[in-house]
This record gives structure tokens, C-alpha cells and sequence, in this order.
């Protein structure tokens, strides 16, 4: 520590610190008119003394802490105040477009609920990655669909390819809400064994702008293709498009895993980010190369902060979903902090027909792009939409739980000219409505001039719900329909979810208290806790840990 000593003179004062000298200025605390200076030195060597000068600005007032802690050796400190100084951070340009939560519907009025199947997980991910930096996330970039999807669940697998998918219907009790039901919808779709996987024209289109220049992006982004490139076989090939104030392409197409990594670590990354050209580039090289009866798919890895205005954007946009009906899909793997724009790769991850993650490290990357690969590259089911329509003689009011950017119009269903999204192989998705049984004390109070529910309601009594869903094969062009009733004796023999029902509650109530849902009553992430149970996968077992930092970020206790 350096010792401080003082001198003084009638018009200044010096305060020897070893190493430096330093003078100020100060206006001397008298009541007097006459402005006075005063010289703070700071010594250590006489031949390095150097003296500098500067006004100093008056004291505020003493507070009873400040009278405490004055001493004889430091009461010269009365006589002068230097405000900190405030080193100004990195503005936060994060961008998400949240929705507002689904609000309830009456029956009566509303009895259809139709909606496009979601199998993004990147909400998740990007949750868990403000959780980990001691952070809750911003309500509008938590979508509950998304950290329901984020895991898989016990759904039976289909016993042929005749049908892509399986559906499993099932009713409980609501945890937090002892006047509704919990109707779950899941879907399993059939997986490819490696041998069967179609061969694939892949390109890798990378954001190399000086916005990527930070560990958690183009470094991991290297890690993540790089555990790409390994999955695939000789049969696929790859080819890398890069784009900063330019795009390029830096690697022909390969079925050389050396090369890619290769090329892949030659990268460095600086200057502004041209996206629109970079997109377009990686198109004409996927078109070049395309596969008949394959796998087209242009991968874009960035932290979505694209130099494109609105016009630009809407433009993209149609580019696109151009390409999308040609056959060439697009998704989309965010990464990094700070500038993230996950409004943007949501959005055109959307309208490419493929998917979006969130990639928040090495882990992650080998999720998505390794254990999760078919599910992320291998379609099996397009414009895959649900529909759901409510008996008003059974089921009063309900609300669906997330898919808030995913719903359609009634007519929408029908229509196989309306995009919606798709199913890759072994993919799930999971939907969860809350119900009011008729005659319950619901949300939403009785009506005075409600109409009865009608005679065709009231002969169907058997029935709960009529699930609805449409596909269209990868290479097709009409819809299939297929459907399922739900029975009303579902809810009269409904316990409290269990097992894996227990746990997707669990995941659906973590997102709704986290958007700061006003229906979830007094339902707390200490209850969230008790719901899930004891979980004994990694991922399960994280999101447990993910859950109780959200409690203890909250001001909760831990319940034990």
C-alpha cells in the first residue's frame, strides 16, 4: 500500500503518494467569494515528481457514514470529491419478436383451434444460456413450445412407413389450476437407420463478419460443422460459402471430411456482414449441386446481425420461400451474445422449411448436429398441421399452451397451398392445451345471453375432442388426413400427470412463469421442481438445474 503524507500552503496542499506527483485544484469550503486552489501531489522519487493541475468540484454534503469513518490522518479528504468515474458497457442489441400469451377461448363461440406443428428448440437453448449467466431471459424470447419440443418422450414409434408419424392423445388433471384439464398431443415420427439416409447436398453457409469474432461464435461454429462433417457418409457432399463485406465460396463441393475441417479452420473472421449476397451465393452453389430425390439444404451459421433493411428483409424473405418451393431448405443455427438477432433466424429458419437451434456450446453443437442429425436434416413429413375441435357439450373454455407464431387460420387447414412446418425423422412434438370441462367454473365467467350447446353437440357426448392433423409427403403436393376423438371418459377417469406428462407440465409451466403468465395461478418453480420429479437423463437433470436458478433468481426458497 503507498503511504500518503500532506503539505500545505496558505493557497494549496500537497498529498505525497510514492511513484507520481499530482496537482489539483480545488475550491477551498469557506464561505468566502475568493476562489482558492489547492496542489495534490502524489511523490515517490524527487527527480520523477511531476505536477498537474485540475478544478475539482465541491463536496457533497456528509452523510453519518461518511462523519464515522474520518480519522485525524484523513480528515483533508472533507475538503475535496472526485465523482467515480463510469465505464460505459456493451449496449445490448438482442432482438426477439414474442407474442403475447394465448389468450382463452370460449367454446361456444371458438370451438376450432388450429395451428402449424413446431419443431424448433431454439428458445430453449437460448434460455438456458441467460440462465447460465445468472440472468432470466426476456419474456419475448421464451416460446413454452419450444422448451416443451426441446425433449423427447416416451411416444410409441410408428410400426411402418405407410404412416410418418404416430399420434398419442392423453388428458390430466392441471397442477396448477383444480378447475381444468391438461389435453397432451404427441407426435413420433419414424427414424432412418444410417444405411437408408438419403444422400445429401449440404452447404454450409458461415457468417465470418467482425461480429462473429468473440469464442462463443465463429469458434464454435467451427466445432459444430467440424461434428457435422463427421455424420456424414460418401455418398453426401458439402461445399462452404462464407460472407463478411463479401461472400465466397472457400470450399468446392467434398465428400472429403479432411478438406472441410480443413477449410473449415482456415477461417478468421472480420468486416461487415453481407448476408442477403452470402444467401444468395449459397443458393446458386445448392442449385449447382443439387440432388434429385436428396437432401438440399443450405445450413446458415450466424449471429443473425444482418446489414438488411426492411425492404431488404422482405425481399429475403421471398427469395427464400422461392427456393423453398424449388426444393432447397434452409436452417438456420444461431450463436453468440450481445447483438444476437433471434427475430431474424427464426423468421427465415420459418419460411426455408427447416429448422432453428440455438447453439450455446460444444455440447449443443453435438446434440443438434450429431445425436439429432436425422431429425435435423431428414424430412419426413411437410406442412404438417393440427386441428382441434372442441365439444361446447363437454369442454367450455381452453387455451393452448405456446405456439403463439404457429397459428392458422380455420380455413388454413384445408388449404394445402399454406405453408406450415415439418417433421424430420424421429422428430417429436408435443402440444398441450388447458381445458375447462362444461359446467366448471372457468376463466372466463358465464354469459348471460349464452346460448345451450346445440343438439349435434349434445348427441355427441362421447367425444371431448375431434384431433385433426394434414401432411404431405417430402415429395408431395396434396395433404393426407388423419384423426383421432378424444373421449369425454378421458377426463372423467383423469388423474395428476405422471411420469413423462408430469414432466412436460412441468417444462410447459418453467416457460409460462418465465413469460410471466397471469393464468398459472400461484404455481411456483419450486412447484415446477416437485412436478418434474426425479429425472435421471442429462438433459432432464439440466433443466431441473436450469430451474433452480430461475427459483433463486425469483426470490424463492427452495421448498427441499
Amino acid at each position: 500500500m503507498p503511504n500518503f503524507s500532506t503539505t500545505a500552503t496558505p493557497t494549496s496542499r500537497k498529498i505525497l503518494v510514492g511513484g507520481t506527483v499530482v496537482t489539483m485544484h480545488a475550491l477551498l469550503l469557506t464561505a468566502c467569494a475568493t476562489q482558492e486552489s489547492e496542489e495534490i501531489v502524489v511523490t515517490g522519487s524527487p527527480a520523477k515528481e511531476r505536477v498537474a493541475q485540475m478544478d475539482v468540484a465541491p463536496p457533497p454534503p456528509a452523510t453519518p457514514s461518511m462523519v464515522m469513518a474520518e480519522s485525524a490522518d484523513l480528515a483533508s479528504a472533507r475538503y475535496g470529491f472526485v465523482p467515480p468515474v463510469i465505464v460505459p458497457g456493451e449496449p445490448n442489441r438482442e432482438r426477439y419478436d414474442g407474442e403475447q400469451v394465448s389468450p382463452v377461448k370460449m367454446v361456444q363461440t371458438e370451438p376450432v383451434s388450429t395451428f402449424s406443428v413446431d419443431v424448433d428448440t431454439g428458445a430453449y437453448a437460448n434460455a438456458r444460456r441467460f440462465l447460465t449467466q445468472g440472468q432470466l431471459p426476456p419474456r419475448d424470447a421464451v416460446r413454452t413450445e419450444e422448451m416443451i419440443n426441446y425433449f423427447r418422450y416416451n411416444y410409441l414409434a410408428p410400426q411402418d412407413r405407410s404412416q410418418p408419424f404416430t399420434v398419442t392423445t392423453g388428458v390430466a388433471r392441471t397442477p396448477w389450476n383444480e378447475n381444468t384439464y391438461l389435453m397432451r398431443i404427441g407426435l413420433r415420427g419414424y427414424d432412418i437407420p444410417r444405411s437408408e439416409r438419403p444422400p445429401a447436398n449440404l452447404v454450409f453457409l458461415m457468417d465470418v463478419s467482425g461480429s462473429m469474432n468473440s469464442p462463443d461464435k465463429l469458434p464454435l461454429v467451427k466445432t459444430a460443422l467440424s461434428g457435422l462433417a463427421g455424420e456424414l457418409g460418401s455418398q453426401d457432399k458439402v461445399s462452404i460459402v462464407v460472407y463478411a463485406g463479401a461472400a465466397g465460396l472457400v470450399l468446392e463441393p467434398t465428400s472429403d471430411t479432411r478438406k472441410i475441417r480443413a477449410a473449415l479452420n482456415r477461417l478468421e473472421a472480420g468486416g461487415s456482414t453481407a448476408g442477403g449476397a452470402g444467401l444468395q451465393l449459397a443458393y446458386n452453389i445448392a442449385e449447382d449441386n443439387f440432388i434429385k430425390g436428396g437432401v438440399n439444404r443450405v445450413l446458415l451459421a450466424t449471429d443473425g446481425d444482418f446489414n438488411v433493411g426492411v425492404s431488404d428483409r422482405d425481399a429475403l424473405v421471398e427469395m427464400i420461400e422461392q427456393k423453398r418451393d424449388s426444393g432447397i431448405t434452409l436452417t438456420t443455427l444461431g450463436f453468440g451474445t450481445g447483438n444476437y438477432n433471434e427475430a431474424m433466424m427464426e423468421q427465415i429458419a420459418d419460411h426455408g422449411n427447416g429448422n432453428y437451434a440455438y447453439i450455446d456450446s460444444a455440447l449443443e453443437a453435438k446434440k443438434v448436429l450429431g445425436d439429432e442429425m436425422s431429425s435435423t436434416l431428414f424430412t419426413i413429413a411437410k406442412d404438417v398441421k393440427i386441428q382441434v375441435e372442441f365439444n361446447p357439450a363437454v369442454v367450455s373454455q381452453y387455451r393452448l399452451v405456446g405456439y403463439e407464431n404457429r397459428a392458422l387460420r380455420e380455413e388454413d387447414f384445408d388449404n394445402d397451398k399454406v405453408d406450415a412446418g415439418d417433421i424430420g425423422a424421429g422428430h417429436q412434438v408435443t402440444a398441450i392445451y388447458e381445458i375447462v370441462p362444461a359446467g366448471t367454473k372457468g376463466w372466463i365467467a358465464p354469459r348471460r345471453y349464452e346460448d345451450a350447446p346445440p343438439a349435434a353437440a349434445k348427441n355427441q357426448m362421447a367425444e371431448a375432442a375431434h384431433v385433426k392433423l394434414r401432411y404431405k409427403l417430402p415429395n408431395g403436393s396434396k395433404s393426407k388426413l388423419i384423426d383421432y376423438v378424444v373421449p369425454h371418459s378421458a377426463l372423467k377417469n383423469a388423474r395428476y400427470p405422471r411420469g413423462d406428462f408430469a414432466f412436460a407440465a412441468s417444462v410447459a409451466a418453467f416457460g409460462q412463469l418465465l413469460r410471466g403468465d397471469e393464468l398459472m395461478m400461484d404455481f411456483s418453480f419450486d412447484d415446477v421442481d416437485r412436478l418434474a420429479g426425479t429425472q435421471s437423463d442429462y438433459w432432464r437433470q439440466e433443466f431441473l438445474r436450469l430451474n433452480d436458478v430461475a427459483r433463486s433468481m425469483n426470490g424463492e426458497r427452495s421448498g427441499g
